[in-house]
């Protein structure tokens, strides 16, 4: 039957790969296998590096010569039509276990697949390099494996521990060929299988993973009994033995000098089950034993086994009633061989062959709890082994050691209860009407915080501190931080009286406290045991937490009618829920209502702290330092005083009262603060009225002509003595041309006469001058251009009042006017023009004087040497 043509697109891709010494490999030698049994004939390629897949074709031949298509991984009809219906039904396959290696399987085989087998590769290379296909032959021969039990049906086994069992199969072979026989004895136990002992097809043993021990120990082993017959030895039966065992047999057979496994069969033997020993304790199930006194604990052991088993007992003991072993501590140990293992308070002793007593000695409280006995049953075994067969733990046996525990109550009182926040707080925790208090009996408190709430939700208390037996004093996580900042203190003052106390108590220290004392007792290792707790009733802390209330009224006792008079004001402070307050006050002046001189400003006069130390705020009057005064009265009256009150002291002055909590030592807590009634000092008066402009001739002025501005002031109104006016006058300019920069002062002459001139980063002067009794001259010297810009007056005012006084009045200010510097074109030029010339008369002088050199000496050698050669033609 011939191969059909590769599809151009496979040969199109077969194309592309490029093999370069391909090695097609099957098995070498002569595969056996037995009739049913499955065939694997790997095939693969080695140094292949064309595409992802390699495909494989297989053929068969019964004589070698002439082979039939039987598989490929490429081609769906490349089979013959002998093989297609075993194809379909999956007795024949194959399977890529690799890019480049396939597996033929063949499916309960026949004698009729006997014969030749070829794994080939397609290729397209242009040429051959390597073998393309390698041949495998294959026989197959008949059944001749005889497996079975011994006796049937399979017996079942019904032993108990360290009884001795065998079980016994048979195998053999009529095969041809000269075979050999493997046998493995298995243990199955529901889905685990286990190899126990396996006798190999070249004569050797090989114990399980398990079996190794016992094995050796020759409590397992492996005989032949006849040709035929494989007996399996248990000399002393475990309860792990029990499940059902199988027999497995293989048979093999040598072709070249290695062994092929030709078929493999197994039997069920038998099923053995191991009946567990009986094993019962019995201990107590309550004892009670005064303190002091010895513990004695019996185990009464109860068993079926009669022959030569050993027990090995154990004590434990725990706090829990439970069985479990978790957390429990071993007390003593007698082992199979009579070793005690136990502590100096602690023995076993073995009262008769199945009774096994614990003595605790001298018992404490910490010796209440559950003690349970655990037992442990060893049988012999092979080569002095031993092996458990039974093993059994005791009911709790609940111990309860009595004493005559200290009577005492605990009593918490508040001795500083707090009335405002920041005050401090003071608990007392005292032990009374104590019994039964001995000398290895210590007191310790634990002291507890739970919040207050309106509801009935529980809420969980909170620890503050707590005293262990060693008087170690350890904070809860809500005390930790302020314990170390001082503000709680824990403090024992007698051995029956405990302290607490809050530096300053805060809001959140409202609640409930309550404390606990502890009564712990010494152990034999000197360690402290806690033996009881009493709690104390809570005591609750807590204060209205109303809103602080200032209130500040201002008054003034003596009326006020004229200029030069004192001021007089005073101010009564009340509060409500401060705390011990002492007060602080500052006295402040508004403008009155219409005054557009400095619109919504507040000044600062004179303050008093809560120390009554006195401080000028923003009076800055040199003259009339001493013209205020602010003193306190009474705790809760303080009076203000102003000597020689002016016309610019106008308008309305008020008391700025704050309020201060102590909140220990020096320091001090702002509780509140509150602003007094206005009281006016109105001046009603029908005095001048003065105004300033500002004039000057030369408005415009080169550079280094003298600048001259008059500051003119004309009076309004009543006439007055040119001896009652005085005046301060200052200068300012803004050089710019508008009015954005900030003005810079350039001189004042104050009403004394007395001329201050500003400091400036230029050249040019400045001076300030009274010309008659309303007008005052500016003058700049040496102007420059940086004295260019707006420059304006400002004038104050001073009358000399009827009494004899100077007042002060309203500053007044002049319209600015503009002053020009300019520079002189001539004089700019001139000097540079002067230079120029100069220069140029220098350089010309000697550029002649340099010419005239170079021809006198240079020109005069030339010719004194032409003179000299013509006297010599000539002669």
């Amino acid at each position: 039957m011939g191969r059909p043509a590769p599809r151009p697109l496979l040969l199109a891709l077969l194309s592309l790969a490029v093999c370069r010494g391909r090695v097609v490999r099957v098995p070498a030698g002569t595969l056996v296998r037995v009739v049913g049994t499955e065939l694997v004939i790997p095939c693969n390629v080695s140094d292949y590096d064309g595409p992802s897949e390699q495909n494989f074709d297989w053929s068969f031949s019964s004589s070698g010569s002439s082979f039939v298509e039987l598989a490929s991984t490429w081609e769906v009809g490349f089979p013959a039509q002998l093989y297609r219906e075993r194809l379909q039904r999956g007795d024949i396959l194959l399977r890529r276990t690799a890019n480049d290696a396939v597996e033929l399987h063949i499916k309960n085989v026949q004698p009729s697949d006997q014969g030749h087998y070829k794994c080939s590769t397609p290729s397209t290379d242009a040429t051959v390099q390597g073998n393309y296909e390698d041949t495998v032959q294959v026989k197959v021969l008949a059944d001749a494996l005889v497996v079975g039990p011994s006796s049937r049906p399979p017996p079942g086994l019904s032993l108990r521990e360290g009884e001795p069992f065998e079980l016994r199969c048979i195998a053999s072979t009529t095969s041809p060929l000269h075979t050999h026989l493997a046998l493995r004895w298995e243990l199955h136990r529901g889905p685990v299988h286990r190899s126990i002992l396996a006798l190999s097809h070249e004569g050797r043993f090989h114990p399980g993973p398990g079996y190794e021990q016992r094995y050796h120990s020759g409590d397992v082993r492996l005989d032949t009994v006849g040709s035929d017959a494989y007996r399996l030895s248990v000399a002393r039966a475990l309860s792990a033995d029990q499940g059902s065992y199988r027999c497995v047999v293989s048979e093999w057979i040598t072709e070249q000098g290695s062994w092929q496994e030709i078929q493999e069969k197994a039997v069920e033997v038998a099923t053995v089950v191991i009946q567990p020993t009986a094993l019962q304790l019995a201990v107590p199930r309550t004892v009670s034993v005064t303190e002091g006194k010895d513990l004695d604990l019996s185990c009464n052991i109860t068993t079926d086994r009669v022959d030569d088993v050993r027990p090995e007992v154990t004590w434990y003991f725990k706090k829990t009633p439970d069985t479990s072993l978790l957390a429990s501590h071993m007390l003593a140990r007698l082992d199979r061989d009579s070793l005690l293992h136990s502590s100096p308070h602690v023995a076993l002793s073995h009262v008769d062959t199945r009774s096994y007593h614990l003595l605790v000695r001298d018992v404490s409280k910490e010796n209440s709890g559950y003690y349970l006995c655990l037992v442990a049953l060893w049988a012999p075994g092979h080569n002095r082994s031993w092996h458990k067969v039974a093993e059994a733990m005791s009911a709790p046996s609940g111990v309860s050691v009595t004493w005559l525990e200290p009577e005492y109550q605990v009593y918490l009182n508040a001795s500083k209860v707090p009335g405002f926040s920041d005050d401090p707080t003071e608990l007392q925790c005292r032990v009374i009407d104590t019994k039964r208090l001995e000398a290895g009996v210590r007191l310790t408190v634990s002291w507890y915080y739970r919040m207050t709430r309106r509801n009935d939700d529980m809420v969980a208390s909170e620890l503050l501190a707590v005293m262990d037996g060693d008087w170690t004093l350890r904070y809860g996580e809500r005390s930790k931080q302020r314990a170390q900042d001082g503000e709680f203190i824990f403090s024992k003052e007698h051995t029956d009286t405990f302290n607490f106390r809050i530096q300053r108590t805060t809001e959140e220290d409202r609640g409930n406290y309550y404390c606990v004392v502890s009564a712990w007792t010494r152990q034999r290792n000197n360690s402290w045991v806690k033996s009881k707790d009493v709690f104390s009733k809570p005591v609750n802390i807590f204060w209205a937490s109303e809103d602080s209330v200032l209130v500040v009224k201002a008054r003034q006792p003596k009326p006020f009618f004229a200029a030069g008079n004192t001021f007089e004001m005073t101010c009564k402070v009340s509060s409500k829920n401060i705390k011990s307050p002492r007060y602080s006050v500052l006295i402040t002046a508004e403008k009155p209502v219409g005054d557009l001189s400095s619109p919504n400003e507040t000044k600062y006069i004179i303050s008093l702290d809560q120390d009554s130390v006195v401080k000028l705020e923003n009076w800055t009057d040199a003259s009339r330092v001493d013209g205020v005064v602010l003193e306190k009265v009474q705790e809760d009256e303080f009076r203000y005083r102003m000597y020689q009150t002016q016309v610019s002291d106008a308008g309305l002055y008020r008391c700025m009262v704050t309020a201060w909590s102590p909140i220990g030592g020096s320091l001090w807590r702002e509780a509140a603060t509150s602003l007094s009634n206005p009281i006016e000092i109105d001046f009603q008066t029908s005095g001048p009225i003065f105004n300033a402009s500002v004039h000057s001739d030369t408005p415009s002025v080169t550079r280094g002509d003298l600048i001259k501005l008059f500051c003119i002031v004309t009076v309004e109104g009543a006439v007055l003595d040119p001896d009652d006016m005085a005046f301060d006058v200052s200068w300012f300019a803004v050089h710019s041309f508008g009015l954005d920069k900030a003005p810079i002062l350039l001189s004042s002459l104050d009403r004394k006469g007395v001329v201050t001139t500003g400091q400036r980063d230029w050249k040019s002067t400045v001076s300030l001058e009274r010309v008659s009794v309303l007008e005052f001259l500016l003058q700049v010297h040496g102007s420059e251009d940086q004295d260019f810009g707006n420059y304006y007056c400002s004038v104050t005012p001073w009358v000399r009042s009827p009494t004899g006084s100077w007042q002060r009045e309203a500053e007044i200010h002049s319209r600015p006017i503009f002053i020009t510097v300019k520079m002189d074109v001539l004089n700019a030029f001139k000097y540079p023009l002067l230079i120029g010339v100069g220069l140029s008369t220098v350089i010309g002088l000697l550029s002649c004087l340099i010419g005239y050199c170079s021809s006198h000496w240079c020109c005069k050698k030339e010719v004194g040497l032409g003179a000299l050669s013509f006297l010599h033609v000539k002669f």
